[in-house]
């Protein structure tokens, strides 16, 4: 089977969508029939610039920046067309070429114009004004953060998107609050998989983190990620004298403010942010941590980030709120999104309980090896895939 995977973003760059993107690529790469011949025969296509990546050493090939022509052929050419997001070029010429499409919504492009379910006034989750027909409040939420031109646009392509996705041989959601927020038709929940970077440690115990006096976060530096609220919940918490210290690893447009947010608030011995790390700059930022703080007050899908951590045995401390709540449950510790006392009770119970983190690693652990399996992932794209072919071609 050809199958096109287009998605607007892709390694080097670093995200959630990518890191999924590059994993299933490679794991229907790896599939083969009987006979041992490849039972896929697959085409990723970006608008990603190559930079350094080794293109090359992929079991798979990579078109980037296509033009409108070039990806017009791309899509004629395949059996089956699945789009990482509701991207609108990709989407409209398989629709224009008759080709079945599978659409996987990382995010809410497809019901949400700014894509993210977060209302930028508020600076929180958006109760569904796009599906409600609210739309003026939607041009009002977005016309703040992108002016009024760029909002009467986003609210432009979301219908766009959304009629497409409704035409959609299928919508894939990664976990079953998504499929529940946006009741797309045909939509099937294929939870996340990864695989398990501990696999080759004897025991539970080498993935456990060594200080719980230490919380960290791990992502894009923005708005709706939530991290006021944990810059003021560490207020709380060293206003009652405790000592404890708190990461930033990531990078993002929202640096600058939180630089001057934690001078301000006199953190500075407390909280630093580090930038943007991986591989053995990441593990060993993470490796005297004690829990990962997740305060996002937009609606996360699947929680990618609590995920990692999770299989690694490090207990999460999470906003209960959209996919990430979903995912965390009582293998962490979950907190009304904006509450900055409830954060704050919640790491002082890591503080202050000194099982508690190791307990919930295990717990977590757990769940991410029984119910989000990497070989279950590939292997129900793989059978969707096989069924809207099969469909278009009765």
């Amino acid at each position: 089977m050809k199958l096109l995977l287009y998605s607007h973003f892709f390694a080097p760059s670093v995200g959630g969508v990518e890191t999924i993107v590059l994993s299933l690529a490679r794991g229907l790469a790896a599939l083969r029939d009987s006979n041992g011949a490849p039972q896929f025969e697959i085409t990723l296509v970006t608008q990603t610039p190559a930079a350094n990546y080794g293109d090359t050493a992929q079991p798979f090939r990579v078109i980037r920046k296509p033009n409108f022509t070039q990806l017009w052929r791309l899509v004629r050419r395949s059996d089956v067309v699945h789009v990482a997001g509701p991207a609108l070029a990709p989407l409209f010429l398989a629709w224009l070429s008759r080709k079945p499409f599978v659409i996987e919504h990382h995010g809410y492009p497809a019901t949400c114009p700014n894509g993210l379910l977060f209302q930028h006034p508020s600076e929180n989750v958006c109760p569904g004004h796009f599906l409600a027909g609210h739309y003026r409040e939607c041009l009002k939420c977005n016309a703040q953060a992108e002016g009024p031109s760029k909002s009467f646009w986003l609210l432009l392509s979301a219908f766009l998107r959304h009629a497409l996705s409704r035409r959609a041989a299928a919508n894939i959601a990664p976990s079953g609050h998504v499929a529940s927020r946006q009741s797309l038709p045909r939509t099937t929940t294929i939870l996340h998989g990864i695989e398990d970077p501990c696999a080759e440690i004897d025991t539970l115990q080498a993935t456990q983190p060594l200080h719980r006096r230490n919380f960290a976060f791990l992502g894009r530096l923005v708005t709706e990620k939530g991290l006021s609220v944990l810059l003021e919940a560490t207020c709380l918490l060293r206003a009652e004298g405790r000592n404890f210290e708190v990461v930033l690893i990531g990078d993002g447009p929202d640096r600058p403010r939180l630089e001057k947010e934690i001078a301000a608030l006199g953190l500075a011995s407390s909280v630093r942010i580090t930038g943007f790390l991986s591989g053995a700059n990441l593990d060993q930022a993470l490796r005297d941590v004690g829990a990962i703080v997740i305060p996002t007050t937009m609606e996360e899908t699947a929680g990618l980030a609590a995920m990692e951590q999770m299989v690694r045995g490090r207990p999460v401390i999470a906003s209960a709120v959209g996919g990430l709540g979903e995912l965390v449950r009582d293998a962490g510790l979950l907190f009304s999104p904006g509450d900055a006392q409830a954060l704050a009770d919640a790491m002082k119970r890591i503080l202050d309980e000194p099982g508690l983190a190791a307990s919930l690693g295990a717990t977590g652990r757990q769940r991410i090896l029984l119910s989000f399996s990497y070989r279950v992932m590939i292997d129900a794209h793989a059978r969707l895939y096989r069924e809207v072919s099969a469909a278009t071609n009765s």
